[in-house]
């Protein structure tokens, strides 16, 4: 499909929704085509998570790929340089004794490269003095990792650096969130290690000393750990409330921080219903009101027929959430004002508001891409970048 030009509608979300008190980025209609503009190809193995520092990405690969009757499996780190619009592959490592990698970040000071590995659950840190030659520092497991570390979290707390991972349920065992302190990564060290989840804890968002956490069947759970008044540390989580999404299979949580007006009102909760690589996936983006830590509510959804939602990144200056959407690529919502307020013919039959029904979908793609499966998204520094199990690594155009 090629690119279609499309017309900007200027209007206050006010007239869009029915009762906005804030005015978001520009409402499209129809959505922008989201398009191609440079794709570093992958086809020996599956491309999973993906993390851009700078001029340098990183991405990782999962489970076991067959092409041509040659067998990979998703351990290897792939290192892109990604200082012009086309990806270009400059190297890779293969991290050893693992299946599959998990979440990949760099720390806040871009130092140390962090990888999460199954089955063989650790968490490896790479000294990044050269980002494109990463050294490694130290591998950390214990038998509380052991299962699996699916998703890693690294984030500072009250100046101090924590990776926050998730460990798969195995052998009898139930997933449990463990925390690590990495300060110093030569020596990381365990600080917290807690049951939890129905099946799975499945991924964290910490912001402001605040800790959310996607429980799948149990909804989120949301934590002080240093920032919510009532004494919580990364040691010690001090549970504030929580709340089941529609529906289930919560998987992960971006909470948005309006750099306007300050506000911390809504978190975008992903829903992982089952998927069939390359063809289909299930799964909403469910909208929950956090104005009160204590007792969040879901009031808002997004839905795309036939595919489902898995990782999120976003534009906070400009109000727009980025998601990958499995076989429907990726889409752009604007999450800037009041998500929970719309008019009756807005609303589903429960009382939620549909942002598709609020012209929230701001745009789409890749669409002039081949047969894709994004399984992650990445906007830095006015950059798209998309990670398509499939195809490799995709660099976008973004909402104008």
């Amino acid at each position: 499909m090629s690119w279609r030009r499309t017309t900007l509608v200027l209007v206050a979300f006010a007239a869009a929704c029915g009762g906005d008190k804030g005015t978001g980025p520009l409402v499209i209609d129809p959505p922008f085509d989201l398009t191609s503009l440079g794709q570093g190809a992958v086809n020996d193995r599956f491309t999973a998570e993906l993390w851009v520092n700078g001029n340098t990405a990183y991405t990782t690969t999962w489970g076991t790929r067959t092409v041509n009757n040659v067998q990979a499996r998703g351990d290897a780190v792939k290192i892109w340089d990604v200082s012009s619009s086309q990806p270009i592959l400059v190297d890779s490592l293969i991290v050893t004794g693992a299946t599959t990698l998990g979440d990949i970040q760099t720390t806040p000071d871009g130092k140390y490269l962090v990888v999460a590995t199954e089955s063989a659950g650790s968490i490896v840190i790479y000294d990044l003095s050269d980002p494109r030659k990463p050294t490694l520092v130290t591998r950390f497991t214990n038998a509380d990792i052991a299962n699996g570390v699916h998703t890693s979290e690294v984030q500072t707390v009250n100046g101090r650096t924590y990776a926050f991972l998730c460990i798969d349920p195995r052998g009898g065992e139930s997933a449990r969130l463990v925390i690590v302190d990495i300060t110093d990564p030569v020596s990381p060290s365990m600080v917290f290690s807690q049951v939890m989840g129905s099946p799975f804890v499945h991924d964290v968002f910490v912001r402001d000393g605040i800790m959310m956490t996607a429980l799948w069947n149990d909804g989120i759970a949301i934590f002080d750990i240093g920032g919510g008044g009532r004494g919580g540390t990364p040691a010690i989580p001090v549970r504030l409330g929580g709340v089941n999404t529609v529906g289930g299979k919560a998987h992960n949580i971006f909470w948005y921080r309006d750099p306007v007006s300050g506000s911390k009102r809504y978190a975008l909760v992903g829903e992982e219903g089952p998927g069939a690589i390359p063809t289909s996936s299930i799964g909403d983006v469910h909208v929950v009101d956090v104005s009160d830590l204590a007792n969040p509510r879901e009031v808002a959804f997004y839905s795309v027929p036939g595919a489902g939602v898995h990782n999120f990144s976003a534009d906070e200056d400009r109000g727009i959430l980025y998601a990958a959407y499995y076989n429907a690529g990726v889409r752009a919502l604007n999450i800037r004002g009041d998500l929970g307020e719309c008019a009756a013919n807005q609303k589903a039959p429960d009382g939620r508001c549909d942002l598709r029904q609020m012209n929230r979908e701001l745009a789409k793609g890749p669409v002039d891409a081949p047969v894709v499966y994004v399984w992650g998204v990445h906007y830095t520094g006015g950059r798209l970048y998309a990670s398509d199990m499939l195809n490799g690594l995709w660099r976008l155009s973004t909402v104008p």
